[in-house]
């Protein structure tokens, strides 16, 4: 019998039409505090955004068609025991590769199961002018309402980590273990909507950042309760939150 693999780490790809890539990576390895990496692929249309004195966490990729958006990476030693146990939890396989696969979990959202590479250092927050500080360090996943049951059982089942309420209704969080670097939030939408995802950071002062990420080429569009919607130079959404840096809590 199949057990759940366990998560040894965790790339988020920041999603962004071939056209709009070498924008998007100049704004987010500012924001991020790394520098881009050799092209892979085929194409050319995987980098990994590498910090110093740390594990790379954060990948981009150049999409052909659509938007782009946001996806997770789970990495694992044994990627056929985490397809299998995905596909048991409703999950359909998109494509499989050699050593990895692209998997559909099932209100849409793709997702990748990959091999675990001995990563383990998570990267630090990076500072804005000012000393306010910030670090991408959740992914959030957003779901329609018919779906959303399913897709939070879903991600709980598939990642094992601690399965919390978010601060509001229509929230919920995913904590993995300590040293991981990144988080899944949920959001249930208040429409149907296709599935899709975009970045968090948790910020130390969220005016301080945005106002930081400003003289970057982005733009406020949105304000929420603890949270301001970002557009990115490339055209991608992302939020600047109201939570440690360090712990992701609320501050």
């Amino acid at each position: 019998m199949t057990t759940r693999p366990t998560v040894r780490w965790t790339h988020v790809f920041i999603d962004r039409p071939v056209a709009e890539l070498a924008p998007a990576l100049d704004f987010w390895t500012e924001v991020t505090g790394t520098r881009v990496s050799e092209p892979r692929g085929d194409r050319g249309e995987f980098v990994t955004l590498l910090p110093d004195g740390a594990d790379a966490c954060v990948k981009a990729q150049g999409v052909e068609a659509g938007p782009g958006g946001a996806h997770l990476d789970l990495s694992v030693e044994d990627v056929p025991a985490l397809v299998e146990w995905a596909l048991r939890l409703g999950a359909e396989v998109v494509s499989r590769h050699d050593g990895w696969a692209v998997l559909r979990s099932p209100g849409g959202q793709l997702f990748c199961a990959v091999p675990w590479q001995g990563e383990s250092a998570r990267p630090g927050a990076t500072e804005v002018p000012g000393g306010a500080r910030c670090r991408l360090d959740q992914v959030c996943l957003d779901v329609a309402p018919d779906a959303y049951a399913t897709e939070t059982a879903f991600w709980a089942g598939l990642t094992g980590w601690e399965s919390l309420p978010g601060a509001l209704p229509e929230f919920h969080v995913l904590r993995p273990p300590a040293g991981l670097p990144l988080r899944v939030l949920l959001q249930r939408l208040g429409t149907d909507s296709p599935a899709t995802a975009h970045l968090d950071l948790a910020c130390s002062d969220v005016d301080a950042v945005r106002a930081g990420h400003e003289t970057l080429g982005a733009t406020a569009v949105g304000q929420g309760a603890r949270w301001t919607v970002m557009r990115d130079p490339a055209g991608g959404t992302y939020c600047l939150t109201g939570r440690n840096p360090e712990t992701g809590g609320l501050l």
